[in-house]
C-alpha cells in the first residue's frame, strides 16, 4: 500500500501560476490528480501553499493540504503533508509533480512498488536508457550510473560514466553497450526516511549539482533506480513546453 502527494506551487518562476494553466479545459492540477487516481494508491492528496490551487482543488474534488510557504524543496513538503496526514513510518509515499499532466499510473505503481520489494532502499526512482550525445553533454538532463543491484552510485548534470579513451577521439556519438541512463524524477519513499531527510543539513554535493537525491546518498541511504516501464512524456517547464502540450491534449480530444 502507498500514498500519492502531489506538490503543487503557485510561484514558480519560469511560468507563475502553472498549476492552475488549461489543458482540454481542465487545470493542470487536476489532469496530475486524475492520472495519480488511477494508480493503485490508497489515496492521493495534492500538497500546496496557496489558496488559488486549493480552491481548484476542491472544485473538481481533490483532498487539499495547506502546506508552510517556506520549505527549501519538495521533499519538505512531502513530509510536513505526511505528518499532517499521520502516515506509519513504515508507509510508502510517492511524490508526483504537479506539472506532470500526462503521468502514466503504471509509472507510479511501479516506483511504489520497487520501494517495497527492495526493503534496503531508502527512497526508489526511475530512470531510461540514454543513447543521444546532445542529451549526455546537456547539464539539464540529469545523469545516474547504478551498481549491479540497481541501487545508485551517484546523479550527476555533467556526463557519465565518462569513456575517457572514446571521448578522447570522439563525442558526438556515445559508446556501445556502456549504460547510460537519463533519470526520471519521479520518487518513492519511506515516511521515516522523509523525516530524516528534513532534519539532515544540505549536502555540498546536493548544493553543488542542485539535486536534493544527492542529500540522500550523501548520509548513507540507498536509492533504488529501475527502468522505466514505459516512456514519461514531458512535463510542463516552460511556457513553450505548455504551448505544445496544450495543442497534443486539444488534438487528442
Amino acid at each position: 500500500m502507498f500514498h500519492v502527494i502531489i506538490p503543487a506551487r503557485y510561484a514558480s518562476s519560469r511560468l507563475p501560476g502553472k498549476p492552475l494553466e488549461l489543458l482540454a479545459g481542465k487545470p493542470m492540477i487536476q489532469h496530475v490528480w486524475e492520472q495519480a487516481q488511477r494508480s493503485q494508491a490508497a489515496s492521493v492528496t495534492v500538497a500546496t501553499d496557496d489558496q488559488r490551487i486549493e480552491k481548484a482543488c476542491h472544485a473538481f474534488g481533490a483532498r487539499v493540504i495547506m502546506t508552510r510557504a517556506d520549505h527549501p524543496s519538495g521533499t519538505d513538503r512531502l513530509q510536513e503533508v505526511a505528518s499532517l496526514l499521520g502516515l506509519e513510518d513504515k508507509a510508502a509515499v510517492v511524490n508526483v509533480q504537479g506539472d506532470e499532466p500526462l503521468i502514466p499510473p503504471a509509472l507510479i505503481d511501479q516506483v511504489a512498488g520497487n520501494l517495497l520489494a527492495f526493503p534496503a532502499a531508502s527512497m526508489a526512482t526511475l530512470a531510461e536508457p540514454l543513447h543521444d550525445a546532445a542529451a549526455l553533454f546537456n547539464p539539464n538532463v540529469v545523469k545516474v550510473v547504478c551498481d549491479r543491484e540497481g541501487f545508485a552510485l551517484y546523479f550527476s548534470r555533467a556526463p557519465m560514466p565518462w569513456c575517457r579513451d572514446d571521448f578522447a577521439h570522439n563525442r558526438e556519438q556515445l559508446p556501445a553497450k556502456v549504460p547510460f541512463r537519463r533519470h526520471i524524477g519521479l520518487y518513492a519513499y519511506k515516511v521515516s526516511f522523509l523525516h530524516d531527510y528534513v532534519r539532515w543539513p544540505a549536502s555540498p554535493l546536493e548544493q553543488a549539482e542542485s539535486l536534493e537525491q544527492l542529500r540522500a546518498l550523501w548520509f548513507g541511504c540507498r536509492i533504488h533506480v529501475a527502468d522505466a516501464c514505459e516512456a514519461p512524456p514531458a512535463g510542463v517547464d516552460t511556457a513553450e513546453d505548455l504551448a505544445r502540450l496544450r495543442t497534443l491534449m486539444e488534438a487528442s480530444e
